[in-house]
């Protein structure tokens, strides 16, 4: 009884191999759920490709991928004071001079400066300019000061990180004009006073850690920069760029033939018509049922939100399992670890035992199996 994630292993090798190569100074990001991989996994495939960085998205997720990556270990959440042990490296058991902290605030910076020079040991940072994403990051005031304050000690930069919307943020832009948009934001914020500095000292000062840049984007900057570094930062494009090489698949429990009219299900529902109620592998612990918003703000997508909208208030929504070619309805709510779908009369039922193919949001799933050929 499992909801699997099977890999083609030749084929998903080769992907992250061509990635590798289309993309000078990739730092894999390892973090979450390890894009429904696992984060163990994805630190041993980032050692057999070789790269020097991978990126994780907090510190406890540090302790999974240290003793089975042997490089330098970027986190991407900002670093806080008063967080004590849950981002301290040596409570979680990793080497600190393998950290890479990210600072965001001047405050921030000068905490860590101070830990640096108590201990004896540059804090290794980089720091993050504030982006038209406002998320986390630095104004150009203050990455100014932050680069003069660094000069104090405690600190060793490696570079400036840039955290950028994704390439097509609205439908009013199309993917040229937004591709453009990111180049002129990314050029512009480049050539402040304080990336110059940095780059002038040479050595990692002179890298850029980006995130959400195509590969044509890349390219342009390269030639535009050529005094920094770039450091692409790649996490969904490089684990699950090559969707053919990945498919999920549930297990069909049990099948059980209604009637219009037949009670079924915790919250006793009664069969819209004729039918047969599937119990397959795959609930709400697995993260089947709970969908996360997408974000896509096309007129296709929110006509899709719209017809998803309807079927919910009239009690029937689409389940992410395919029986006979079609996405089926859920019969209920999944449970916590099976859900139960309804296949109208005359359409194919499946055997009990057979696979269904699930369409998930991987960075959303929990996968009771992975298995790579």
């Amino acid at each position: 009884m499992s909801l699997t994630l099977h890999v083609e292993g030749d084929r998903w090798r080769a992907h992250l191999r061509d990635t590798l190569a289309r993309h000078p100074g990739l730092v894999p990001v390892t973090k979450g759920n390890g894009y429904g991989l696992g984060l163990h996994r994805l630190a041993r495939r980032a050692q057999w490709l070789g790269v020097d960085t991978v990126a994780a998205g907090t510190y406890p997720e540090l302790a999974e991928l240290h003793q089975r990556f042997d490089g330098s270990l970027l986190v991407l959440q900002p670093w806080r004071p008063g967080h004590g042990e849950h981002q301290d490296p040596v409570v979680l058991g990793v080497d600190p001079e393998r950290v890479v902290h990210t600072v965001g605030r001047l405050a921030d910076l000068d905490a860590l400066a101070a830990q640096g020079r108590a201990t004896g040991r540059p804090v290794r940072i980089v720091l993050e300019r504030l982006t038209s994403m406002l998320r986390h990051g630095l104004s150009a005031d203050d990455l100014a000061e932050a680069v003069r304050r660094s000069r104090a000690g405690g600190v060793r930069v490696e570079g400036v990180a840039l955290h950028l919307p994704l390439p097509v943020a609205r439908p009013t832009l199309t993917a040229r004009s937004a591709q453009s948009a990111h180049v002129t934001e990314v050029e512009r914020l480049l050539s402040e006073p304080a990336v110059a500095e940095l780059a002038a000292t040479g050595g990692p000062a002179r890298q850029v850690w980006v995130s959400h840049l195509t590969e044509s984007e890349l390219e342009v900057l390269a030639l535009k920069l050529p005094d920094l570094v770039l450091r692409p930062r790649i996490g969904t494009g490089l684990w699950l760029g090559d969707r053919g090489a990945l498919r999920v698949t549930a297990e069909v429990l049990d099948a059980h033939p209604v009637d219009r009219g037949d009670t079924y299900g915790y919250r006793g529902r009664s069969a819209p018509r004729r039918g047969t109620l599937l119990v397959v592998s795959g609930g709400t612990s697995h993260g089947i049922g709970l969908e996360a918003p997408t974000g896509e703000a096309t007129l296709k997508a929110r006509a899709a939100s719209l017809a998803r909208g309807g079927l919910d208030a009239a009690g029937f929504v689409r389940s992410p399992y395919s029986v006979g070619g079609k996405q089926r309805l859920f019969a209920e709510p999944p449970h916590m670890q099976v859900s139960m779908l309804f296949i109208p009369h005359g359409a194919p039922v499946p055997a009990v035992g057979e696979a269904l193919d699930v369409r998930v949001r991987y960075t959303a799933t929990s996968f009771d199996a992975v298995e790579i050929s």
